[in-house]
């Protein structure tokens, strides 16, 4: 067709005298495309070819145009509805103005100078109608015709006008409800225009036009009214997507609209995996008890203590099998046993020993006997990577051994003692009943080291579980253990209830601890891991007591020597951790720290405020993180303190943007650029935020990065690098990361800092044999877990100076990282929490946000058979329908039920 063909000519610009066409130019070939846009331009004015069919629509537009400028008023009507008719059947190719338009455009001063003559009435409604249309094409002179003449027109027909046209005046709304906000104008007649325009995208799958345009009225809470059934999923879907793009407080609000939409749908698990993004507790409570299906009941139950949130719930009836179920799942009573399940599945019970790990027949056969010297700190790095690899299994061939003799424990001294015993901790975790008993004959050795051990032992298996009978609080609050005349069993109880209770927001541990953090003593050590310990427990509420007791210990004069000590950084994450995810609310705590005349206090107010904003992605904030570190440091008494405050922004950067993938691109360049330019105080913490902005995730490119970083000149920066590289992989079993590791340790074989870190890191890389992640997001990586985050914190805080923590005699502060250690399984349950084998598909998670129609959401995949592993950045789909899940995402523990509608083999 020539229309069809002639379509993809320019945009007409010539406004002139209208075009005389002679005939023999029609018998032109019709369609003959323009050659470009610029001879286009170069023809204004004169002559320019058109079909004769072009010819003929021109000419009728401009006798109907004439009409309008006549004194008749009964031509009007039917002149407009002929214009209108016109511009509405015409068709066009996407980049071309329709052929209409591009008639009437010189003669829109004409029309605009016969509305402002015409008085009120339908035809001049319609001429605004048709002025509105033709404004789209002056959009780029800041004109804005398209919405002024769209006000002025009483039509609510804006539909049939077409999709583009819609988007142009949602456009111009936007601009002009800016303008007029700040010249402090009326909006309303904006906000009513949105309104009709909403509902429009929803209609034509244009969800994030919808919501972009009443995010931008602030009418995001009407949202609600305008989905359905078909539109929600796809609506929520972006609401939750942009929110890590969003500032305070608008990130809550959309969250908070996402939620009472699916709450409206009934998607009881999307609500829930919001509410506990929301950190909302009342509103997880709610949520958990609107659902009166058992089954549903105890998948919320999953995610909660998944979450690990403690939340108390009436119990109805203390017989009822649902009851303990839903309690069990909330508490996290079965996790060993489907973790153990998990093993046997895999055919990996058997129990690891070190040298499986360490390889030492591939070491280079020079050192290969060096690096397995019968020492002390040998043995103690073989106690911690013994635990990591065979952590949660409940057995290995070291620690749980019938013999008394032969057990691991004598062939350590010191500290080394405690940290080896408090390793049964780990091998037993979640598993309380059964590690109680084991770990029972240490409790009653009469060496403080031991005692010690078996305190944090107890705190390590409870760590993420909840039983009623409270043995961690009997155990570890009692105060012969409080009081103990050994600073190390004191130290070892606070942290073992620390661990225990990480999340529960309990008040009694409150009249154990605060009395701790308030003592006149001599010693930090024992006030700052109180208040670290406070910290984990009560992560992120805000507490004002725990907050005051801090604050008042910084702003005491008379301790003013003692805070310069090594431990009082415990004391400053304990504030922080309070905040967690707090955002503005760290502000207060922030200005009383302005009043702390001491080189911690603007340490501190960092710790608090990168803690307040973890996992947001927050621009802003990652900046201002940056310009401290640019600051340059003059030696003085500060200086230690400066030191820590860049120390702690470059863990900051990656806390910050370890949410949001474009920003953790941006950040990990950044990092290259600290690594050149950056003080050795600030070289030392890059690797260590390397680590912890993917945690569980050997990405090539870091890891590569990092193993340069490993033979760094200065030790403390390799040191650190070593242990990001343990981090990068845990639980992975990445054959590359192992590779360079035994690499290291033959590099290191007469170093024996570097080489306890090395084997440090091999532990953690094959950690639970390969199932479990320290990665603190979950659910589909909308979720992250608080807990987590502040044990991977505590111990990175520690790794900051690891030569006066972990590699000296503090080594047992490793064990922070339990509280991130948790399964990277899938194991699909029935509805009476039995395992239950379905074929799933697992591949890589596809971000399918505002893409059309139902594109697939993994790629790449491979069926296997539930229980499965799934790697970071990994997601699961159910083969066919023959069950329904419960729960949004496949992850973690999933309650499965049949479909009544499933027509399959029989």
């Amino acid at each position: 067709m020539a229309q069809d063909n002639d379509a993809q000519k320019s945009a007409d610009k010539g406004k002139g005298k209208a075009v005389d066409t002679k005939v023999d130019e029609t018998k032109k070939k019709d369609g003959q495309p323009e050659a470009n846009g610029k001879k286009d331009e170069n023809k204004i004015g004169s002559e320019e070819e058109l079909s004769e069919e072009d010819q003929q629509l021109k000419s009728e537009l401009e006798m109907l145009v004439e009409r309008l400028t006549e004194s008749d008023a009964s031509l009007y009507k039917p002149a407009l509805e002929a214009i209108k008719t016109s511009i509405k059947t015409s068709t066009s190719s996407m980049t071309a103005v329709p052929k209409p338009l591009k008639f009437l455009r010189p003669h829109y001063e004409t029309l605009v100078q016969r509305y402002e003559d015409w008085s009120e009435g339908d035809d001049k409604s319609a001429l605004a109608d048709v002025l509105s249309v033709i404004g789209m094409t002056f959009s780029d002179e800041d004109r804005q015709d398209t919405l002024k003449y769209r006000l002025q027109s009483k039509s609510q027909d804006i539909e049939s006008w077409g999709h583009e046209y819609v988007r142009h005046l949602a456009l111009e709304i936007g601009e002009v409800f800016s303008k007029r906000v700040t010249a402090d104008e009326a909006v309303q007649d904006l906000i009513d225009l949105a309104r009709i325009l909403v509902p429009l995208f929803l209609k034509s799958n244009a969800e994030a036009d919808a919501v972009d345009l009443m995010s931008e009225l602030e009418i995001i809470e009407e949202l609600p009214k305008f989905v359905d059934q078909n539109t929600y999923p796809r609506v929520c879907l972006y609401l939750a997507s942009m929110v890590n793009l969003l500032t305070y407080p608008d990130n809550e609000h959309f969250l908070r609209v996402a939620h009472d939409i699916y709450k409206t749908y009934k998607e009881h698990t999307q609500a829930m995996a919001i509410a506990i993004r929301l950190n909302d507790l009342s509103l997880i409570k709610s949520d958990f008890e609107s659902a009166s299906d058992p089954a549903l009941k105890k998948q919320l139950a999953f995610m909660i203590g998944r979450q690990k949130i403690w939340l108390d719930v009436d119990k109805d009836d203390e017989d009822d099998k649902d009851s303990t179920e839903i309690d069990e799942a909330l508490c996290n009573i079965k996790l060993s046993e489907y973790f153990k399940t998990l093993g046997k599945e895999l055919n990996i019970l058997e129990p690891k020993t070190t040298e499986d790990i360490y390889k030492s027949h591939l070491e280079s056969s020079r050192v290969a006997g060096m690096t397995n010297l019968d020492s002390a700190r040998h043995n103690l790095a073989a106690a911690f990577v013994n635990a990591f690899v065979n952590a949660g299994f409940g057995q290995d061939k070291m620690m749980l051994v019938e013999q008394e003799k032969e057990s691991w424990v004598w062939k350590t001294k010191d500290e080394g003692m405690m940290s080896t015993v408090a390793s049964l901790g780990t091998l037993l975790m979640w598993d309380v009943e059964n590690g109680l008993d084991k770990v029972d004959k240490f409790t009653y050795a009469e060496e403080p080291q031991i005692l010690a051990g078996a305190m944090l032992a107890i705190g390590i298996m409870n760590s993420g579980v909840r039983v009623d009978s409270d043995p961690a609080l009997a155990l570890l609050g009692d105060a012969d253990k409080l009081e103990h005349k050994s600073p190390l069993v004191r130290v070892a109880s606070i942290m073992g209830l620390g661990l225990s209770y990480s999340g529960s927001q309990r008040e009694d541990l409150l009249d154990i601890l605060l009395p701790i953090i308030n003592s006149s003593n001599d010693e930090m050590q024992i006030p700052a891991m109180a208040a670290l310990a406070c910290g984990m427990i009560f992560v992120g509420s805000g507490n004002p007591e725990i907050g005051e007791a801090i604050v008042t210990l910084l702003l005491d004069e008379d301790k003013k020597t003692l805070l310069t000590d090594k431990w009082t950084r415990f004391l400053a994450l304990g504030l922080g951790l309070l905040y967690f995810g707090r955002q503005e609310e760290v502000d207060v705590i922030l200005e009383t720290l302005k009043a702390v005349d001491h080189p911690m206090a603007r340490p501190t107010a960092v710790l608090a405020e990168i803690c307040a904003w973890a996992g947001t992605g927050a621009v802003l904030k990652i900046q201002e993180l940056l310009h401290i570190c640019n600051e340059h440091i003059e030696d003085s008494d500060e200086k230690k303190g400066d030191e820590l405050l860049q120390a702690y922004a470059v863990l900051g950067i990656a806390l910050v943007a370890m949410g949001e993938d474009i920003g953790q691109e941006m950040v990990l360049r950044q990092f290259g650029h600290l690594m050149h330019y950056g003080e050795p105080n600030i070289r030392r913490a890059v690797p260590l935020a390397m680590g912890l902005i993917s945690p569980s995730n050997p990405q090539m490119k870091v890891y590569d990065t990092l193993s340069r970083y490993s033979h760094d000149t200065d030790n403390d920066v390799a040191i650190n690098a070593i242990f990001a590289m343990g981090l990068l992989g845990a639980g992975t079993n990445n054959a590359r990361l192992a590779q360079l590791l035994r690499q290291l340790a033959s590099y290191y074989h007469r170093d024996q800092e570097s080489l306890f870190m090395v084997r440090i890191a091999q532990g953690l890389l094959h950690m639970g044999k390969g199932t479990m992640s320290l990665n603190p997001f979950h659910t589909d990586r909308q979720n992250l877990s608080r807990v987590s985050t502040a044990g991977l914190l505590t111990v990175l805080v520690a790794m900051i100076d690891a030569k006066s923590f972990i590699t000296s005699s503090s080594h047992y502060l490793l064990y922070f990282l339990v509280t991130a250690m948790h399964p990277r399984f899938l194991v699909t349950l029935d509805e009476d929490l039995k395992p239950l084998t379905v074929n799933v598909r697992v591949g890589q998670a596809v971000d399918v946000v505002g893409q059309a129609g139902r594109p697939k959401t993994i790629t790449g995949w491979q069926t296997q058979s539930t229980p499965v592993l799934l790697a970071h950045g990994e997601r699961a789909e159910l083969e066919d329908d023959k069950y329904i899940s419960l729960s949004g995402t496949l992850e973690g523990l999933v309650i499965l039920r049949k479909n009544p509608e499933w027509e399959g083999s029989k």
